[in-house]
């Protein structure tokens, strides 16, 4: 999982890598099409019409496909739950918190959150493996509070699902050698029940090749450092080129694979953790 400070982003950005910015009348175009499409859905939940509230979203998926090429530019091509581009399948744009019904862990479910359909701080992208896993799952803690159109509290929601535009959800994770994800050490039991759900929900090792792919950046990484410590030895009695050229080019290496753009940066950067080498940890941004 990658944080995307979505909040703080805009299809108006002009420093957004890959993406062609939208003039503001554009963006505005877009906003009040996505508040007159709440009104008008409103407006069939007054009415009980639920089937026809529910085929009027279905109706405009285009409106919310449109952002997809700015959400992918957003993380460099990655889908933001499993980091890779390839191996999770196609994109789609995925509705956080899902728009015609919501799920709970014993798979009862409840309303979904309609009003969120066409609200862009709702959408994540997520490859099609997650994402039609996932369906309309979103289960909260027992006794939490559930946000309803008229009383609207999504912040005060205690959800099990992590959410890539919390950073404080994205560092809940971890990984070991076998490229399983894994709750972060320390975790108190209701993070570990979180990462857990989340993991089981979005497939994230339960696709194997996915999960293979992270194993083999652990192993990469982990021989980066061992080399690293090898030529270190060898530099720290004396000049030695050959080593210190081994050196640079570790360091170059540990720099693309921990970059953000980079496939799995996330596993990169955690494997330089565990390993709990100084000189390659200042390395990581």
């Amino acid at each position: 999982m990658i944080f995307i400070d979505l909040e703080h982003k805009r299809p108006t950005d002009t420093d957004i890598l890959g993406w062609s910015p939208w003039t503001q009348e554009q963006w505005d175009a877009w906003l009040a099409i996505s508040r007159q499409l709440v009104v008008s859905l409103a407006a069939l939940e007054a009415e009980g019409s639920r089937d026809e509230r529910n085929a009027l979203i279905d109706k405009n998926k285009p409106h919310w496909d449109v952002l997809k090429p700015w959400l992918l530019a957003l993380s460099g091509g990655k889908c933001w739950f499993s980091e890779v581009r390839e191996l999770y399948s196609h994109y789609d744009v995925e509705h956080f918190r899902p728009k015609k019904a919501a799920k709970a862990l014993d798979g009862v479910s409840r309303d979904g959150y309609w009003w969120l359909a066409f609200d862009y701080m709702n959408f994540r992208l997520c490859g099609n493996v997650g994402n039609r896993k996932k369906g309309g799952w979103f289960p909260l803690k027992p006794g939490s509070l559930c946000s309803t159109y008229g009383e609207p509290c999504e912040e005060s929601e205690s959800r099990y699902l992590l959410d890539p535009v919390d950073d404080d959800d994205v560092s809940l994770i971890a990984f070991d050698e076998e490229g399983k994800v894994i709750p972060v050490p320390g975790a108190s039991y209701w993070e570990q029940e979180r990462v857990n759900v989340t993991v089981q929900r979005l497939k994230l090792n339960e696709h194997v090749p996915l999960a293979e792919e992270r194993r083999k950046v652990w192993q990469r990484v982990d021989a980066l450092i061992d080399d690293f410590l090898a030529a270190k030895a060898k530099c720290s009695t004396g000049s030695n080129p050959a080593a210190k050229a081994k050196l640079l080019e570790v360091r170059a290496r540990v720099r693309e694979m921990t970059q953000r753009s980079a496939e799995l940066s996330a596993v990169a950067r955690w494997c330089i953790q565990v390993r709990n080498e100084p000189q390659l940890s200042r390395l990581v941004a």
